[in-house]
């Protein structure tokens, strides 16, 4: 009788997945990890970790329980994604929320999705699967893309690629961890946007960025006033001192009017400060004033 081709079924390659010592599923036997790898499967909630590393650092408790009772109703719709790391553990790559909202209605079990990862790779897929979530601050976004840069040692161009974004908004989000510290967590709390955030991150000084800031939150600063704000910071201050001639002034430009022949314009200040203006119509003429000056023939 021929020997059959028919591979194991899945839950014998499953179990030997679950229970080998390896943290590499290449490790497990070929017939076994072909089952698993790349494919999804019902995996048991005590056998699934949190990533240590998850770039997530912020988790809406109130939007979980919403995804529990969605859940509940309509069953996991998503796989989430996991990799091997020890016997009879697995840590979540990319999915979560999911992994939270079905721990806290009670499951036993979780649709997964099993790939090969090693710790970079991991690290790699969790903080670009999060960037391409919508519900994500800019703050949170713009910590993911520094950990790509620091962490994988990619490239501000090579990043762009990655995650499908124009170099400039890359940038732009990078430049935002510039703020006050304060600055960034009002952002991330929804009290200002990411366009209040550009403007205040044209201000050096953080306690001037503070100060702006306190003023957005105090009078609802739009994104335009408070571009109006930095501004007027940043607009180098006039001399709000008189600078029309004084009688003294007036008095000394006809003096030297009539003793050099030509026109002359005094402009002073109410400190005493001001010009001196003498015209003159050709460079024989300067060089006469220059002589009557300087006393040289």
């Amino acid at each position: 009788m021929a020997k059959s081709s028919r591979k194991p079924a899945l839950g014998k390659g499953l179990s030997a997945i679950l229970n080998s010592a390896a943290t590499d599923i290449e490790k497990v036997p070929e017939t076994t990890a072909e089952q698993v790898v790349g494919n999804v499967i019902d995996m048991p909630l005590g056998n699934i970790h949190p990533n240590p590393n998850q770039p997530r650092t912020h988790f809406d408790e109130e939007r979980i329980q919403e995804l529990a009772q969605s859940i509940q109703e309509l069953g996991i719709i998503q796989p989430i994604t996991v990799r091997k790391t020890a016997a009879n553990t697995f840590e979540i790559v990319s999915g979560e929320r999911r992994f939270r909202a079905a721990k806290a209605i009670g499951l036993k079990t979780l649709p997964a999705y099993v790939r090969f990862a090693n710790d970079q790779e991991s690290l790699e897929m969790a903080l670009v699967e999060n960037i391409q979530r919508q519900d994500l601050d800019p703050i949170e976004i713009a910590l993911s893309y520094q950990r790509l840069i620091e962490e994988i040692q990619l490239t501000q161009n090579q990043l762009s690629d990655r995650v499908g974004k124009k170099r400039s908004t890359v940038t732009n989000y990078l430049r935002l961890l510039k703020l006050n510290p304060i600055i960034q967590t009002g952002m991330r709390d929804g009290f200002v946007s990411m366009g209040h955030g550009r403007a205040l991150v044209n201000v050096e000084d953080p306690e001037a960025q503070l100060k702006i800031y306190k003023k957005i939150i105090a009078q609802g600063l739009s994104v335009r006033a408070t571009e109006a704000e930095v501004k007027k910071l940043k607009a180098p201050q006039k001399a709000k001192t008189n600078v029309t001639s004084s009688p003294y002034a007036i008095e000394v430009a006809n003096s030297l009017t009539k003793h050099l022949n030509t026109s002359v314009n005094v402009k002073s200040n109410s400190l005493g400060k001001g010009t001196l203006h003498i015209q003159f119509e050709s460079q024989q003429e300067l060089n006469r004033i220059f002589n009557q000056i300087t006393g040289e023939e």
